[in-house]
């Protein structure tokens, strides 16, 4: 880094670079993917609850706890309840999750974890049982975005805040 790099340069107490600020038109790009996303998942007739247990089986996958804190926080404004969200990490061990939502995580998992074929194929097989192609893909694009959004936080160290209460 040039010396006036070094002078202009925000200190970092992470010693990390916020991705997001540091490049903005890139970020923009994710953000408009993601709205692009929202609204292929509703096309497609994918619930809010749906999507925003995709990006939290995603997020605790990758373990981000800035995605994490958002999307749990979504989850509840969209009528999500606090069980489920308490065992969302073992979803597969409770009878808390429809048909659709076991075959949505499955592919979102899939999607997070892309060298293992074999689940890959499963969760394919299964998601096509009870979910359309436009829906299949809707999920996929959701898992697809918040793994680029988890990076973009992780790599970032986005922390997460206290809320002041109200």
């Amino acid at each position: 880094m040039s010396e006036t790099a070094q002078a202009t340069a925000a200190p970092r107490a992470t010693g990390r670079i916020y991705l997001d600020k540091k490049s903005p038109a890139a970020y923009q790009a994710l953000v408009k993917t993601a709205d692009a996303v929202r609204a292929t998942a509703a096309d497609a007739g994918l619930d809010r609850i749906l999507v925003e247990l995709v990006n939290l089986r995603v997020s605790q996958l990758n373990g981000c706890a800035f995605c994490l804190d958002v999307h749990t926080r979504a989850a509840l404004r969209a009528g999500e309840t606090a069980r489920r969200l308490g065992v969302l990490a073992a979803w597969r061990d409770t009878e808390l999750f429809t048909v659709r939502e076991r075959a949505a995580l499955a592919l979102a998992e899939a999607t997070t974890h892309p060298a293992d074929a074999f689940a890959q194929e499963r969760a394919y097989a299964e998601a096509g049982e009870v979910l359309g192609d436009d829906e299949i893909s809707a999920v996929i694009w959701a898992a697809i975005t918040i793994n680029a959004f988890n990076r973009v936080s992780i790599l970032s160290k986005h922390p997460v805040r206290e809320t002041p209460a109200r």
